[in-house]
């Protein structure tokens, strides 16, 4: 089980029921159509511009050092039998609940990619049978910062108080020094217990992952419950990678223990290895990084009852005694 801490335009774009047409593939490739909840397909479709970037590409990929310029293009393709009157605009990039890469709506701020491809049109009108293209421009800042910024550039039709978004991502990696990191926050472990005096209860783990560092990684996760000195581990079971997280981004994971002992003290420790995926889409692993905490592990029922029979063997003794004093000499 998992959730996701994202900026506060997540939640309006999902109350909006507003969907990005981006698929989540590994190494930030794909190019899908997203649409509302009960709508027919979009009547049309996009791709990237045949030019010296290449014929065939699925998104957009860039090198650029800070102050660079871009100019490249989109096609858009329209397959219905009316003609459409498309919004066009870019935005910045954000990794949904789901995992999924999506694209914050024209009415939020774009601070990153988004403020920095200007598309030539903000509305294009296409004919039935017929594809255009729009001409943009990639003007990254003086300032910006080494690594990886991530958006993409959108086509929209609003019908019925419901935008349909289809659009392709893009990748900007800005030269300078890479810092891939990863660093594990928040870590606690909530011990349930069990009444029985010499059962096992059961136990959460909870943690945020955030890439601290300033290119897109995923990480492996692996996570340890044990007693005082390494005693009685308990195994966590397979933990799922999390999904490419931007730079700064977080996520939040819950694992849940079974068949924890009772052991006064319990050590989580989380390790997590940082995953990045090169432009051939290729994985490798990087130094891990890892967090331990500790946490109260009080056997209650163990020490009710010896309580009880303390209280039974006071009781006892005090009866006898009681019993001695009034017996005849």
């Amino acid at each position: 089980m998992h959730s996701t801490s994202r900026p506060a335009t997540v939640a309006g774009a999902l109350a909006r029921a507003v969907v990005v047409a981006l698929l989540a593939v590994a190494g930030l490739a794909g190019v899908g159509t997203g649409l509302a909840a009960g709508a027919d397909a979009v009547p049309w479709t996009v791709r990237t511009a045949a030019n010296e970037f290449g014929s065939d590409r699925n998104n957009y990929s860039y090198t650029v050092d800070p102050g660079g310029r871009i100019e490249d293009g989109l096609v858009v393709a329209n397959h219905g039998t009316t003609s459409l009157d498309l919004a066009v605009y870019s935005a910045d990039a954000f990794t949904t609940d789901a995992g999924q890469l999506d694209l914050v709506t024209e009415d939020a701020t774009s601070t990153g990619v988004g403020a920095w491809v200007d598309p030539s049109q903000d509305h294009l009108t296409i004919q039935p049978g017929q594809s255009a293209e729009v001409p943009f421009t990639v003007t990254v800042p003086e300032n910006a910062t080494p690594g990886d910024h991530m958006g993409g550039i959108v086509t929209s039709l609003t019908q019925g108080g419901v935008e349909r978004r289809v659009g392709i991502r893009m990748q900007l990696r800005v030269g300078g020094g890479l810092k891939p990191g990863l660093s594990v926050e928040g870590l606690g472990v909530h011990y349930s217990g069990t009444p029985n005096p010499f059962g096992k209860g059961d136990a959460t783990t909870t943690y945020t992952i955030r890439n601290s560092g300033n290119v897109i990684l995923s990480a492996r996760q692996a996570v340890s419950l044990s007693g005082p000195f390494g005693s009685w581990p308990v195994p966590s079971g397979q933990i799922d990678d999390s999904p490419q997280l931007l730079p700064g981004e977080t996520w939040q994971v819950s694992v849940p223990f079974r068949g924890v002992v009772s052991a006064l003290q319990l050590t989580g420790t989380v390790t997590l290895v940082p995953l990045l995926t090169d432009a051939a889409g290729s994985t490798a692993p990087l130094p891990a990084a890892e967090n331990t905490t500790h946490a109260w592990a009080i056997p209650w029922g163990l020490f009710l009852l010896l309580a009880v029979m303390c209280v039974l063997v006071v009781a006892v003794l005090a009866f006898r005694r009681r019993q001695a004093k009034i017996s005849p000499e």
